[in-house]
């Protein structure tokens, strides 16, 4: 039996700063920016809008009435809780009007979360063939203005609707996971943004995709070769490239040339968003599928890390006729559709922050957001 995604789409809040103005009123080159890390635009949120909100706005593209009745399990994946004790994915459950009888339940661990959950996913169904389940990454990465981080800030969420005979990509059983107890990036309790060790964290990161591809290519007898494109994790899209470039110092110019080409594809959407956490390596397979040159039966490769440390590298297989279960004119009018921002704008919206110990009505276009603050609960607008 096959099991795998059968849906997939990202939202992103409609509110962007573009690269060169942030660079400008920073006082930096613009290539820094836009060469340096990869960044062209950097999705910013309202207040009115959380993971929550992401969520249901990602899955309500990919859901029908009928998947509704056969979701048995909604995770989220994510690193942007807005509650210590309450799964977002409850809330998200009742948004979506899935029926009751389902689990519902929170991932965390940095942004190796979405992963997590995927493959929970896929374990439910290979003993739940009948069923379906709901994954949804969904994240706001913020650093602080004028901080290091800032110009890697980023939001939005990616939702995948899991199951058997998938109809985009199905996944197969050959993951390597990597486990390391490093403080590379750690958000305390109590924090707003979290502390970073930048040097560190590259480091960490190009490393773990070295460690992870040797083992599975060590236990399967798998190469480059075997793949047509590889996704990353991508917390600015220069950092997959490192690690790419460094796995393939010793490999033929031509192989170099292929895997380097989708790459680029597989950073499309994530150039003109920045950060999703737990949705960016989600968000690249994305991009790589609407924005590359892939067939049927294609493998890929996907590298999962999560800052702390987890790390997985799996791969699958492309359906025949994933081309018409995408949503590429959806997600890219919905780019394009985005406010540019002022940097005064920017920093203002930035600052806006919620406050749930006052009670307070809020309105927002979005069709799914915070219309109400009452006793500490947000409260949402629903379709």
């Amino acid at each position: 039996m096959n099991v795998g995604i059968d849906k997939i789409s990202f939202f992103v809040p409609p509110y962007y700063v573009d690269m060169t103005d942030l660079a400008l009123a920073r006082e930096v080159d613009p290539n820094k920016f836009h060469i340096g890390i990869g960044q062209d635009k950097m999705a910013v949120n309202k207040k009115t809008q959380d993971i929550v909100t992401f969520a249901a706005n990602a899955a309500k593209n990919i859901l029908t009435d009928e998947d509704k009745k056969q979701i048995d399990m909604v995770i989220v994946g994510t690193e942007s809780s807005i509650d210590e004790s309450k799964a977002s994915a409850v809330v998200l459950h009742r948004l979506l009007n899935i029926q009751p009888f389902a689990r519902a339940f929170e991932i965390k661990e940095a942004c190796y979360a979405g992963t997590a959950a995927l493959q929970y996913a896929v374990s439910h169904i290979q003993n739940h063939p009948e069923s379906k389940v709901l994954v949804v990454a969904s994240d706001i990465a913020k650093y602080g203005l004028a901080s290091g981080g800032e110009p890697t800030q980023g939001a939005g969420a990616v939702a995948m609707l899991v199951s058997a005979e998938p109809r985009i990509l199905q996944l197969n059983d050959d993951s390597v996971a990597l486990t390391q107890d490093i403080y590379d990036f750690w958000r305390p309790v109590g924090h707003d943004y979290p502390m970073v060790d930048g040097q560190l964290s590259n480091e960490t990161y190009i490393q773990a995709f070295q460690k992870v591809w040797d083992e599975y290519r060590r236990r399967y007898k798998k190469s480059f070769a075997d793949f047509h494109a590889l996704t990353f994790h991508i917390p600015y899209t220069k950092m997959g490239k490192k690690a790419l470039l460094a796995a393939l110092e010793n490999e033929p110019s031509e192989e170099q040339e292929r895997i380097l080409e989708q790459y680029e594809a597989s950073i499309v959407y994530s150039r003109q968003i920045g950060n999703l956490y737990t949705g960016s390596l989600y968000l690249g397979l994305i991009s790589l599928l609407e924005n590359g040159q892939l067939n049927a039966g294609d493998q890929v490769g996907l590298f999962s890390y999560g800052s702390g440390t987890v790390a997985e590298f799996f791969s699958g297989t492309l359906v025949d006729g994933y081309q018409k279960e995408l949503l590429k004119d959806r997600h890219q009018k919905q780019l394009t559709e985005r406010k540019r921002l002022s940097i005064n704008d920017y920093e203002e919206m930035f600052n806006d922050s919620l406050d749930v110990n006052v009670d307070k009505e809020y309105k927002d276009s979005l069709l799914y957001s915070i219309a109400t603050i009452s006793n500490t609960v947000r409260m949402y607008k629903e379709a």
